[in-house]
Parts: structure tokens; C-alpha cells; sequence
């Protein structure tokens, strides 16, 4: 019997935790076991997997990408009536000198100008909002990037459409890098998981992120894992996330300066001689007898 594609989403409440730290780790690891990889960076505000990856160079492959549209207007059929810039409650739209005038980065592109002009004067226009960049990696496996381009919006569906790209490869595992928070692209990037790991830093803020993010995991039934970095930091609040958590946590990793020297260095954690190497090799070593379990690989 094929053994059933398994998506691990890597996510966090907070930003800089250590989420890409693990998301790659767990990548080369995976490829290491001989499962067939590929990686999607789901990060498009600012996409960063590749340096983790020491995957620098130029993409073999960047295709532009539309999922927004914003309106272009007719001047010859505009009265400069005002109506779309009153019903616009972005105010992208406004009336000023007798004319009318459009601020293309306060418009979200919903379209109720078009709908609204009654001399069809504006209509919905695509615009290259996002780009798609493919590597493949040292490794053997892709790796897919979505990148948000600067002042666009619509962060959701650039991140929807990196994973659809990604889905056209044969895999086994496939390891998203999801954004931090709890907005449309982590929702995005979240869809369809079959685990997700959390992962969070003992700190008041990070703590507080941990339990927003959990509200979305569980809104949308994902089963989800925790894991503890930096954990050494603050050992009093990191057993009072342990406590909470204690069914779901997976792993803890260590506080250390080197990891930032080595990935000034652009050295993978799995290619180190750190101890979060040996960490992380137990997390996901964790990761994959669970996956065992369920029969999924």
C-alpha cells in the first residue's frame, strides 16, 4: 500500500522563536531518512528558509503571481461623481480638487467600486502581487518560496498558492514553514496539516502567542505538538509550560550563542557540532515514531 503524503506545519505565536531553525532541521533530517522531501516556505511577509538551508544562490525557477486585483479607471467615462470613493471604506478612493484620485496602497481589492459606478468607468485589473521561487536543494529535495511583494497584500492567498505549487511534487513529507501569529497566512498555511508543531520560548510575551496560536490549531482539530526552545533562559516559567502542556510536549532546545554564529555562517543545525543538533535529532526522532503509529509513512 502507497504510504499517505504527511504535511508537518511548523508554526508559532510570536515571531523569532526558532521556528525556521526547526522547520529546516526537520526538512534535512526527513531527507536524511530517505522520505522523499519537499519544503514550503509559507513565511511570504519574509520568507527566510533558504538561508537556514544554506540555499542562497538564485532559484532555478521564479514565476510572478496575481492573486489580488485593484481597479483601473476609465477617465474618459469617469464623472468624478464621487460614489465609489464614499462606499469605499478603505479610502483608497477620494474626491479631491473636483477629481478623483486612487491610492493604490490603501486598496485591498474588493471590488465594490466596480460594482458600484454606475458609468462602468472602473474595472478589476490582476496585479503582480507575489512571486513563487524554486531550488532544489543540496539535499535532493525542492524547496518552494513564497514571497509577498513589498506594500502588496492578500498574504492568505500567496501562501495558498505556494502550497499548491508544492503539492505537484512526489512527496512523503512535505515540512511548512508557516508564518508567526495567528493571521490569514498562518491559517493559510495551517489548512490540510496533518501535525502541526508549535513551538515557543519561555518569556511572557511567547507564552501569551502559544496560547493564542493553540485557540487556532484546535478551532480548526489539528493535532498539534510543543516544543520548548531556549528553555534554559527562564526554567521556572519552562515548567510551568511543561505542566500545561505536558501530553503535547515533544522537545526542548537549549539556549545557545553559537546558533546564530552558525547560521551567520550559513551552517544547517543538522551540520553542526551544537548541542541543539542532538536536540533537535530527538525531536524528531519523536516526530517520526509518532508518525509510525499512525500508519502514515
Amino acid at each position: 500500500m502507497k504510504n499517505k503524503p504527511f504535511k508537518i506545519a511548523v508554526a508559532s505565536g510570536k515571531g523569532g522563536v526558532g521556528k525556521t531553525m526547526l522547520a529546516s532541521s526537520l526538512a534535512i533530517l526527513f531527507s536524511r531518512a530517505k522520505k522523499k522531501i519537499v519544503a514550503c516556505d509559507c513565511d511570504v511577509d519574509a520568507p527566510n528558509l533558504s538561508i537556514w538551508l544554506n540555499e542562497t544562490g538564485k532559484p532555478e525557477k521564479t514565476s510572478k503571481l496575481s492573486t489580488l486585483y485593484k481597479p483601473e479607471i476609465d477617465r474618459k467615462k469617469c464623472t468624478n461623481c464621487g460614489l465609489c470613493a464614499s462606499n469605499c471604506r478603505f479610502n483608497a478612493l477620494s474626491i479631491s480638487k473636483n477629481k478623483l484620485k486612487f491610492n493604490y496602497f490603501l486598496c485591498e481589492g474588493c471590488g465594490v467600486c466596480e460594482l458600484i459606478c454606475p458609468n462602468k468607468a472602473i474595472t478589476l485589473k490582476p496585479v503582480n502581487n507575489g512571486e513563487i521561487k524554486i531550488r532544489k536543494t543540496k539535499y535532493g529535495f525542492p524547496l518552494i518560496s513564497g514571497h509577498l511583494l513589498p506594500g502588496e497584500s492578500n498574504s492568505g492567498k500567496v501562501v495558498v498558492e505556494t502550497k499548491n505549487k508544492a503539492e505537484k511534487y512526489n512527496y512523503d513529507i512535505m515540512i511548512i514553514d508557516s508564518a508567526p501569529g495567528t493571521g490569514c497566512p498562518v491559517i493559510a498555511s495551517l489548512q490540510d496539516s496533518n501535525l502541526v508543531v508549535l513551538i515557543t520560548e519561555p518569556t511572557p510575551s511567547a507564552f501569551s502567542d502559544l496560547k493564542k496560536v493553540i485557540q487556532t490549531v484546535e478551532y480548526f482539530k489539528l493535532p498539534y505538538l510543543v516544543v520548548i526552545n531556549k528553555w534554559d533562559i527562564n526554567k521556572k516559567l519552562s515548567k510551568k509550560i511543561e505542566a500545561e502542556y505536558n501530553n503535547k510536549l515533544l522537545g526542548k532546545i537549549s539556549y545557545d550563542q553559537k546558533i546564530f554564529q552558525a547560521i551567520s555562517e550559513l551552517i544547517p543545525i543538522p551540520e553542526s557540532n551544537l548541542q541543539a543538533k542532538n536536540e533537535i535529532d530527538l525531536i524528531f526522532n519523536k516526530i517520526k515514531e509518532k508518525i509510525k503509529q499512525n500508519q502514515y509513512v
